[in-house]
């Protein structure tokens, strides 16, 4: 995924203290204390999912089959207010394993009890962006403890785990916060130095509501109040016309992509390769696993590539290398780790993946890069490496036991149903 798109066979990376020092077809000179073999297998940057909410693993197929308000209103909010920390920490390591194993090596995440997730991220051995959200709802007072909340976690886990973690300010939404209070969150995100998560135009009520109070819409007002810049990631944007799209490149704001989510709850298409041939960078999220029942990042770039292909009745709309630049190196740049992750090239973090071509359905491989885009899955992923440190081999879990992880979060997610 580097600038020249290279593809080399029979290469060769050495990774020395979590950094890439060496990439060809040679070894250098190089000798290693581990040596990962990687014949029939194919090389690539590790997977960034740019907008999660891992520990929503414990509401997988909960809410199926229903409009976003009643999702949310009528299932997702009332069990959510009954979480505790420990059951933040099950889900989120549930969600961290799942992950691995479909080869993300870095996520971008908002949900609550935030210092739960980090301590799974360090546990696991991942890499991620992290936010505690806020809403604010109208209620000034309810705004500003969930603003001190979301400071204090961005204060104590920037740069935790070995500096794997970053923080970041998570006001929910247009429709959840005031613009007025979107501005205090700016202001304490640019004291903090961290940047900004939130969704955006996810949802066509809601976004038309917004522009009714405001009188334009929520992007053009965001601009007026100095919230936009590249160091600002927005989810969605399904519902954001062309002159919008204009203010969010014009501003270099990253937008997370999440194709599945979207179209299960009925919310629409984004209108991705507008956005893409303004130059706005655009990653691919799989949101939730509640609204999304996984985060295999393989699966989601195959339908997002075919959404956008029916969406605009084009069949070279997203193509292949594009759909893999969005998921490693254009992801990287929609959170601003471009200069450490996303591609495979000398300086970088050793943030690998390892894909076993040997299968039936990845054989012959033609073209890698179509191969990868449209016939891989998440089970084909073999090795993760994430800053040298092997994370998975050969589809086992180095740093979790899989089992405990997964029996753990069963109970808690039943006992949740309970309460």
């Amino acid at each position: 995924m580097d600038a020249a798109d290279r593809t080399l066979q029979r290469g060769l990376v050495a990774v020395d203290h979590g950094c890439i020092v060496h990439v060809g077809c040679n070894d250098a000179g190089y000798t290693a204390s581990t040596e990962i073999d990687g014949r029939r297998k194919l090389l690539m940057p590790g997977l960034i999912n740019a907008h999660t909410h891992i520990a929503m693993t414990l509401f997988r197929g909960l809410a199926e089959d229903i409009p976003l308000d009643a999702w949310l209103e009528k299932v997702i909010w009332p069990r959510e207010a009954k979480l505790k920390p420990e059951d933040v920490y099950a889900g989120a390591l549930l969600g961290c394993a799942e992950l691995i194993k479909t080869g993300t090596t870095c996520f971008n995440d908002m949900y609550f009890f935030m210092d739960q997730v980090a301590e799974a991220v360090a546990k696991s051995g991942l890499r991620a962006v992290l936010a505690e959200g806020i809403i604010e709802q109208g209620d000034p007072k309810k705004g500003q403890e969930a603003l001190q909340k979301s400071e204090v976690f961005a204060k104590n886990y920037h740069r935790s785990a070995g500096g794997r973690v970053r923080t970041r300010l998570g006001p929910h939404s247009e429709y959840s916060c005031s613009p007025e209070f979107l501005r205090k969150v700016k202001d304490r995100a640019q004291s903090l130095g961290v940047g900004i998560h939130m969704h955006l135009a996810e949802s066509k009520p809601y976004a038309d509501s917004v522009a009714a109070k405001l009188g334009k819409s929520a992007t053009r007002r965001l601009e007026e109040i100095g919230f936009l810049d590249d160091q600002l990631i927005v989810a969605h944007c399904i519902h954001v016309h062309q002159e919008e799209m204009n203010i969010l490149a014009r501003h270099q704001v990253g937008i997370a992509h999440c194709p599945v989510s979207n179209m299960k709850v009925a919310l629409g298409i984004a209108k991705i390769v507008d956005m893409v041939n303004r130059g706005i960078p655009v990653g691919i999220g799989t949101d939730g696993p509640a609204s999304n029942n996984h985060v295999d990042m393989l699966k989601d770039m195959k339908i997002a590539a075919l959404a956008q292909k029916s969406l605009y009745g084009d069949a070279r709309a997203l193509p292949a290398k594009k759909l893999l630049r969005m998921a490693t190196i254009d992801g990287a740049k929609a959170l601003g780790l471009d200069r450490e992750i996303g591609s495979i090239e000398v300086g970088k973090k050793g943030d690998l993946i390892l894909i076993d071509l040997n299968k039936p359905h990845l054989s012959p491989p033609a073209d890698p890069w179509t191969t990868v885009a449209h016939s891989s899955m998440g089970s084909d992923v073999d090795t993760v490496v994430v800053e040298g440190r092997i994370l998975m081999q050969s589809r086992r879990l180095t740093e979790v036991n899989e089992q405990e992880v997964i029996e753990k979060a069963s109970k808690v997610a039943e006992e949740l149903l309970s309460r």
